[in-house]
């Protein structure tokens, strides 16, 4: 169906557009065989942004043999965060590129893909008419750069209202476009609006209609992933939002009064949001240069990362290192393939990495049998619900079935009046959704549907509809087969909150180890990714008054980022590492009712750091963690000679000469806020260092939880600090009893003054000493 506001334009690969008053021309160009590559020179040599582009073009006239050719194969130049540029070429001429004694990699240009009324009030942060906590400005000041797909600019969440004039740091623009007026619709919240997707048409591979998707040349939001993403992170309180009568409540950001700057990098064509890495790393370059303090992206590759961050594949660990080099925090979603052990993304160390949690909250449907034993399941219907009906098992007819996504088939006159139970080996939310549709046009009147459990929950097509588990569909199916008559009460959906719910990490959260560097925890820290409700896209067809509600990684991200920027808006100071460790050395382990967090798996099970890092969040203890796991670029450095990288490539990257000395550094020694040890012999001794940043005179005592079967020893014990000592460096050895090779084990380090918990996890997984000889059996 055709969507309002969309434009005729197609897209082909090849093509040059140029805009004009938000049209495009088109100019057809013959590369034949050619690929996008990002070609990746490191660090910035000067800060001439001109003579930047001029080098990369003149390297790409020496390869292609003349300008015109090279001005027609450039796709993007990088000159502001790093060197590079993004061209179409031949696979040998990405090769010969490759040789370039100044090239330092060559990026495909890989398409990844996208990966609240309650989740404020759930993490405790206060709203605007409350008391601040400690100096809690709501992010006053701080620039929030969003790459996703763009924004819906009038939505209520992005009013200006009450907000101080727009920072004098910000050096970036709005851009006019199709369906938007730059000079009308941005404002002192949304300051920045560009959008780049020549990547995507230069490397796509085939014809895209834009008009068919809804698309707009334009920062506006076609998809609505992006408007939810900046509302949930810096939104503006709308009062009295709900989703078709569930979780109503005040919709509000993490940081209402910080500003946006969207970078639209993914687009809605392809069945859903996608995203070239040659346009996410220009969004990046273009954020730095504009003075961003947060980058926050809900993207992710969709699969198992397979190859090093700095080995070139990744585009977004690489122009994410450019900008914590600068001093911007970047915040990245781990992922929604859990739970999956090593499914977790984004694993760079400089990186924030996300998982997702449910929080105190959930959408309930009471199940009444004619017998007067109730049930619970869930689904979110604010509609009617059914009293005193005909329950029905179509399975039990030799003409129909009992499976949920085949009910199409089911005999009009066997469920007209009634409420169906089905079952189904899906778990998604969305066979839920299909069955209420097949009973509704066959007659029924409303449906169950036994499944295995999942968190997310379904929405009703228009009648009512429950979800349960199997344990409970098989009790109604036993009552259905043991009645003459069977009959059901089922009601609206009610909003939980509380204790009687309590938060676990998400199915789908992808999980760790970090599959490139082990010794790297990720993801970082969870925060809540379930049923968010936020504004969304005015084309979205779901949503109720401007607003949505969506489950994900994506969700969970902008949660960090709000929290970031409140952050970054006390502690001006504070490096992405410091803010990074402040997240998660005071992250929780059991939720504010004391009930431990557990993740969704099967079978379910405790969470442990590979599923939530460090925890999930608490804002306001991480605006004053006590101590800090600082780190810098020397830092990085370090740990890149850890994983043994080229020194060149290592130098071209940092921008500084750099010579790994013959004794690499361990990369246990690296100064993150967790110890994971993935292949323990015996015993080793690494070092941290912590950086004092609560009251000057502060004494710290050790309480070690060794992870079962090891012993941990931690030199010195205790850590005085004072006016004159800030940071303190401490030895922690390991020591495994362990007599065969295992799975890890978690036990934890924690540092506290009486008054502060700095905890950081501790994971070992012991390996066979490599002298020992085990005979086959």
């Amino acid at each position: 169906m055709r969507k309002p506001y969309s434009f005729t334009i197609l897209l082909i690969i090849h093509l040059l557009i140029f805009m004009i008053d938000g049209h495009g021309e088109t100019v057809k160009l013959d590369f034949d065989d050619t690929k996008v590559y990002i070609v990746y020179l490191g660090e910035r040599q000067h800060n001439d942004p001109k003579l930047i582009k001029d080098s990369h073009l003149a390297m790409l006239t020496t390869l292609m043999g003349s300008e015109q050719s090279a001005l027609e194969s450039m796709v993007y130049s990088y000159r502001y965060g790093f060197s590079g540029f993004a061209a179409k070429l031949t696979q040998s001429q990405s090769q010969q590129l490759s040789d370039h004694p100044d090239v330092v990699r060559i990026i495909p240009n890989t398409f990844r893909k996208l990966q609240t009324t309650r989740s404020w009030d759930y993490l405790g942060v206060p709203r605007s008419n409350e008391p601040p906590r400690r100096d809690n400005t709501g992010g006053d000041g701080v620039i929030i750069g969003v790459l996703d797909t763009g924004i819906w600019p009038e939505s209520k969440s992005f009013n200006d209202d009450e907000l101080s004039e727009i920072p004098s740091s910000w050096k970036g623009t709005c851009k006019s476009g199709d369906q938007f007026n730059a000079t009308k619709l941005c404002n002192k919240k949304l300051i920045g609006a560009r959008w780049f997707v020549d990547g995507l048409i230069a490397g796509i591979g085939r014809p895209v209609n834009l008009t068919a998707s809804g698309e707009f040349l334009s920062a506006r939001d076609a998809v609505g992933h992006g408007t939810h993403v900046s509302s949930t992170a810096a939104g503006a309180e709308v009062d009295d939002v709900s989703y078709h009568g569930v979780g109503r409540g005040t919709a509000r950001g993490g940081a209402p009064k910080a500003r946006l700057a969207v970078y639209k990098v993914c687009w809605g064509v392809r069945g859903g949001g996608v995203c070239a890495d040659a346009d996410i790393l220009k969004g990046i370059d273009e954020a730095i240069k504009d003075g961003v303090h947060v980058l926050t992206m809900s993207i992710g590759t969709g699969s198992i990362p397979l190859y090093s961050e700095v080995d070139g594949h990744d585009g977004i660990a690489v122009g994410s290192f450019h900008a914590v080099a600068r001093g911007i925090t970047v915040v990245c979603a781990a992922g929604n393939d859990g739970p999956t052990p090593q499914s977790v993304t984004n694993t760079a160390p400089w990186i924030i990495t996300v998982a997702a949690s449910t929080m105190d909250r959930a959408f309930a449907t009471q199940i009444t049998l004619g017998n007067n034993k109730t049930f619970q399941g869930r689904a979110i219907y604010a509609g009617k619900g059914v009293d005193n009906v005909g329950l029905v098992y179509p399975g039990d007819d030799a003409t129909s079935t009992g499976v949920c996504e085949n009910l199409g088939t089911i005999r009009r006159s066997l469920v007209a009046g009634k409420v169906v139970l089905c079952f189904t080996t899906f778990d998604t939310p969305s066979v839920t959704s299909y069955a209420s549709s097949l009973v509704r046009v066959a007659g029924g009147v409303g449906v169950i549907v036994a499944k295995l459990s999942n968190e997310i929950t379904a929405q009703c097509r228009g009648l009512p509809c429950a979800e349960v588990d199997y344990e409970v569909g098989t009790q109604i199916l036993f009552y259905i087969r043991s009645t003459r008559n069977p009959m059901v009460k089922l009601s609206p959906s009610t909003t939980l909150v509380g204790k009687r719910v309590s938060a676990k990490i998400v199915g789908f959260s992808s999980r760790g180890p970090n599959s490139l560097a082990a010794s790297v925890l990720k993801p970082d820290i969870a925060a809540p990714g379930m049923q968010i409700i936020a504004a969304t896209s005015g084309l979205d067809t779901t949503s109720d008054q401007g607003f949505t509600m969506l489950s994900g990684t994506s969700m969970a991200t902008p949660h960090i980022t709000g929290i970031v920027a409140l952050l970054r808006a006390q502690h001006p100071n504070w490096s992405p590492a410091a803010i990074r460790s402040a997240l998660t050395t005071t992250g929780k382990t059991r939720d504010q009712y004391g009930i431990p967090i557990y993740a969704e798996s099967n079978p379910p099970k405790l969470a442990d750091p590979f599923d939530f890092g460090g925890g999930i969040v608490d804002p306001n203890g991480a605006t004053c963690p006590g101590l800090i796991y600082d780190m810098d670029i020397t830092d990085y450095i370090n740990y890149l000679c850890s994983m043994e990288y080229d020194d060149s490539a290592i130098s071209r990257l940092t921008g500084q000469t750099v010579t790994c000395p013959r004794k690499r550094f361990s990369v246990l020694d690296v100064n993150l806020p967790s110890i994971i040890i993935p292949h323990l012999r015996n015993s080793t001794t690494l070092t941290r260092r912590v950086t004092n940043v609560g009251a000057v005179d502060s004494i710290y005592h050790v309480v070690i939880e060794p992870p079962a079967g090891t012993l941990v020893f931690v030199y010195p014990p205790i850590l005085i600090f004072n006016c004159n000592t800030k940071t303190i460096s401490f030895k922690v050895t390991v020591i495994s009893m362990h007599q065969l090779s295992g799975g890890y084990y978690f036990g934890s380090l924690t540092w506290t003054d009486g008054l502060h918990t700095v905890r950081s996890h501790i994971g070992v997984r012991t390996a066979l000493p490599q002298e020992l000889n085990v005979a086959p059996i």
